[in-house]
């Protein structure tokens, strides 16, 4: 169920130290899909490639996920994607929300085998797939950066 009435368009992000998985969605089927993966270096990417992207989708709202560990503690990392979620918001005044995204990256994985794929480590764009999917599910489970 969206958080509005008016069908959105989303762009979600699976943030990473080398690899940024980015998905679209849209609320009128609930659905997400893979679209890319960008390179980063150390966690920052070539942000002219995701102002494209954001150009090219204009998205009502932009999912981040939130690598939580296991007891619910953030990391280093989770630092680091919130950060990535801020300049998000700040750069390109989109309106961004953060959503846990345990274990999807082992389904993400488990998903590229499943299609066929050779190369699991690249399985950020469906990893982002399956977080902006949750948002999807459960809009209320989406938070600030």
């Amino acid at each position: 169920m969206p958080k509005t009435d008016k069908p959105q368009s989303l762009l979600g992000f699976d943030y990473g130290l080398k690899q940024i998985g980015v998905a679209n969605g849209q609320t009128i089927t609930s659905s997400a899909q893979g679209l890319t993966i960008l390179s980063a270096v150390d966690g920052i990417p070539d942000w002219s490639a995701v102002e494209k992207l954001l150009k090219e989708w204009k998205p009502d709202l932009v999912v981040v996920g939130l690598p939580l560990n296991m007891d619910d503690s953030e990391s280093e990392l989770s630092a680091r994607a919130r950060k990535f979620a801020r300049r998000l918001q700040g750069r390109f005044s989109v309106d961004v929300e953060m959503v846990d995204e345990r274990l999807t990256s082992r389904e993400a994985k488990t998903l590229g085998r499943e299609q066929g794929s050779n190369d699991i480590t690249k399985i950020d764009h469906i990893a982002a797939a399956l977080i902006l999917q949750s948002w999807l599910d459960c809009p209320t489970i989406g938070t600030a950066p």
